[in-house]
């Protein structure tokens, strides 16, 4: 996979411009880049600031800033652990959210905070919203950094709001028209095995799942399942009620695995991968229109090298994520909140 091959802006490098004080002067808040609104960077204005215990008193500042950038790095509060992770979770969403339902492999690390991605080191994440293929996803997604890379795994953002300006207006109608579908398969030699993805070993729990879920459920043999979910490509934000680019028509499609997603068709088939995405009548997306969605993406990339101790809260609909490859150790976790559902 090469979709990360577009050169991100490199934000730590430029001098960052302070904005202005909060709360006593407790804080400092300011922009990595002059102009640039995604991520507002937040630290504490002197030693010893508890991030959690600052974060309970104000709930209203952080969501109000999330609204309007989409995105806020906490940065030299020396949260560096799971818990104190979940602590700050809990501080300003309440509680955490268990990952169900799963696209990507994570392992548990404590409470409900899991490893960001366990995915091979040398290949690119491409950018999503979490959970954007079901009928309820996070409102807020968490990032830790615990331990930074030697190189590269940077989690580059991108604002959805202009990705979706970004795309042509004959793209955006054909899918509000005609919305998405998600075809997924579990079982096979490749992907998540279905008890992974929904945390069960039984299959009339599976099967309520779907049920409730809106997801065609197919039992094939050698113990494999198939879904499909026909889902909205543009969603209303809950609170501002502009439409979003919000889906995982993109990330789920074959053609963004480039090379690897080649050695899967020919290995597996179309019909049995493990993800796939079309138009919601079942047609297929035309390879251009894909790569327009995955150039509005690339051109609205932004990256920052990690800092131990970093905490990066995303309004998971405003804000778009993936992963850069990296060399040496990485640890970056990750936890969840406020789950929401589409605004009919």
């Amino acid at each position: 996979m090469n979709e990360q091959a577009a050169v991100p802006m490199r934000l730590a490098e430029i001098k960052r411009k302070p904005l202005n004080l909060n709360d006593g002067d407790l804080i400092k808040v300011s922009q990595l880049r002059p102009g640039q609104m995604l991520p507002l960077v937040v630290e504490p204005a002197g030693p010893g600031l508890d991030l959690a215990q600052w974060a309970a008193g104000q709930r209203e500042f952080i969501r109000e800033k999330l609204l309007e950038h989409g995105g806020i790095l906490f940065r030299n509060f020396g949260v560096d652990t799971a818990a104190s992770l979940e602590h700050t979770i809990n501080a300003i969403s309440g509680e955490s959210l268990e990952y169900r339902e799963r696209s990507s492999p994570r392992s548990l690390v404590e409470g409900k905070i899991y490893t960001s991605t366990d995915y091979p080191a040398d290949q690119s994440i491409f950018l999503h919203n979490e959970n954007s293929y079901q009928r309820s996803w996070p409102m807020k997604i968490f990032f830790c950094c615990i331990l930074p890379a030697t190189g590269g795994g940077e989690t580059p953002i991108a604002d959805c709001r202009k990705v979706f300006a970004r795309l042509p207006k004959q793209v955006v109608e054909q899918f509000e028209k005609k919305r998405c579908m998600y075809v997924r398969n579990f079982g096979t030699a490749f992907g998540l095995s279905w008890k992974a993805v929904f945390q069960t070993s039984d299959k009339p729990e599976v099967e309520a799942h779907c049920r409730r879920n809106g997801l065609e459920a197919q039992w094939l043999d050698g113990d494999r399942l198939r879904t499909s979910a026909i889902r909205s490509a543009v969603v209303r934000h809950p609170v501002l009620g502009q439409p979003l680019w919000f889906n995982h028509v993109t990330f789920f499609h074959i053609s963004t695995l480039g090379a690897v997603g080649e050695m899967l068709l020919e290995e597996l088939g179309e019909e049995n991968l493990p993800n796939n995405t079309y138009y919601g009548d079942g047609t297929k997306i035309e390879p251009e229109v894909l790569e327009l969605m995955r150039e509005a993406y690339r051109a609205e990339t932004i990256s920052f090298p990690w800092q131990k101790g970093d905490v990066l809260v995303l309004d998971n609909m405003l804000t778009a994520h993936g992963r850069a490859p990296f060399k040496g150790a990485r640890k970056v976790v990750v936890g969840m909140a406020e789950a929401t559902s589409e605004v009919e």
